[in-house]
């Protein structure tokens, strides 16, 4: 099984925008841009919402049904690790393996002497896309296997225990060292895959640490033009690790965005387009958000659960973000209160939560409280679900709007 060139992960936390998704993956079909869906939900979003894996897997083929789509598509077991990889085996085809709290800890002396011994014939590397390739020092690998051995042995792992329930050749594997605190260099990157080829993983997405803030549910924040030469750099490392470890010709750099990159969208459109290379891009919780969205626009009880949703949210900031602090940038004296939320239209609700930096009433730290704030529509239960049925027509179209024309063209056209 081979990924597509192009691919697009859409999260969907309460599995009811499969079609609207899918929809949206089929314009830019059409538009001659071969892209493919892959639904993705995390352990961590199963367990708050009380769902499990195989539902991923229905909701992914009642749309595919439903539309009469031919194309390729997968279901993603999002940030699984050894402890988790089981529940996911039988409902899913792509597997991100995330390993990156096992990063820095540090490898015995004898597993090191022998990643320099298999590694040390690259001293010098010469990446066409890459100037002036640095001299690989002996330090250099040491320090690189203590920070990243121990990870990369427990990909094999659960690698091992796929294979072991699924057989080769059966399922895509990502590798996710996104969440490290260490940013890897594209020669950190390249010895990555060296070692993922020597230990037999068949990895056809790695998804790196980059540098700036990849926060939720808002833009990029750093410097986009450094993160535009580390990117094509990262694409030029995978090129040539392609040739020059033999690895999987369909193997392609992956964008955990977070959601909503965009200022960064015209640097992996132009890397990827310099290289002919693929490309994939995880859009976390936008779906979720684009349901709030239309729920607010909806007015009456769809508004009503919207101020609901926030003002809990904004009662247990601490529980909620708490998780993602790592991946958040809320100024909570630029938070409203829902005192004054309960006092806002439908149309003021929707703009201060839709991503829009030229609209004056846009809120990132309102928007990303909701974006966590997803375990409070959980709880709500079935109703939250009917409210969810009930406005599906406004829903639905918000959701395809956001990924085919704020996502899927900015990237591709």
């Amino acid at each position: 099984m081979k990924i597509d060139k192009y691919s697009f992960g859409t999260g969907d936390r309460f599995g009811k925008e499969g079609t609207a998704q899918l929809d949206a993956i089929r314009e830019m079909n059409t538009l001659g841009i071969p892209v493919v869906p892959v639904w993705n939900k995390s352990n961590r979003e199963h367990s708050i919402i009380g769902s499990v894996p195989a539902e991923v897997r229905d909701e992914a083929q009642r749309a595919v049904r439903s539309a009469g789509y031919t194309g390729n598509y997968f279901v993603d077991a999002d940030h699984i690790n050894l402890e988790t990889v089981d529940r996911f085996i039988s409902s899913s085809d792509f597997f991100t393996i995330d390993v990156a709290h096992f990063i820095g800890k540090k490898a015995s002396e004898d597993e090191v002497a022998d990643f320099v011994s298999h590694h040390g014939k690259y001293r010098k590397l010469a990446i066409p896309g890459i100037p002036d390739g640095p001299e690989i020092r002996e330090d250099f690998l040491k320090k690189l296997a203590e920070n990243y051995l121990v990870a990369l042995h427990e990909v094999k792992k659960i690698y091992d225990r796929i294979i072991t329930a699924k057989g080769p050749g059966t399922f895509i594997t990502e590798v996710s060292v996104d969440e490290a605190e260490m940013v890897q260099g594209p020669v950190e990157l390249f010895f990555i895959l060296a070692e993922l080829k020597h230990l037999d993983v068949e990895v056809q997405t790695i998804a790196p640490k980059f540098s700036g803030l990849f926060a939720k549910g808002i833009d990029y924040i750093g410097d986009t033009s450094a993160f535009s030469d580390e990117f094509e750099n990262d694409v030029a490392v995978v090129k040539f690790a392609i040739s020059e470890l033999g690895l999987a010709d369909s193997l392609k750099l992956s964008v955990h965005s977070g959601s909503d990159k965009f200022s960064i969208y015209p640097s992996i459109k132009k890397a990827i387009q310099k290289f002919d290379t693929g490309i994939h891009v995880k859009t976390a919780g936008t779906t979720w958000l684009e349901e709030v969205i239309g729920l607010a626009e909806a007015g009456k009880n769809g508004l009503a659960m919207a101020k609901e949703i926030y003002a809990k949210s904004f009662e247990r900031f601490d529980e909620l973000a708490g998780p993602y602090a790592t991946v958040l940038k809320i100024d909570r004296s630029e938070l409203p209160s829902p005192t004054e939320v309960d006092t806002w239209s439908s149309i003021h609700f929707a703009d201060a939560l839709t991503h829009d930096t030229r609209c004056s009433a846009y809120n990132p730290h309102f928007r990303q409280l909701i974006h966590v704030g997803y375990k409070i529509a959980a709880e709500m239960g079935q109703s939250f679900r009917d409210a969810l049925d009930e406005h599906h027509e406004i829903i639905a179209s918000r959701v395809k709007h956001n990924l085919l024309e704020k996502h899927l063209k900015r990237l591709f056209l």
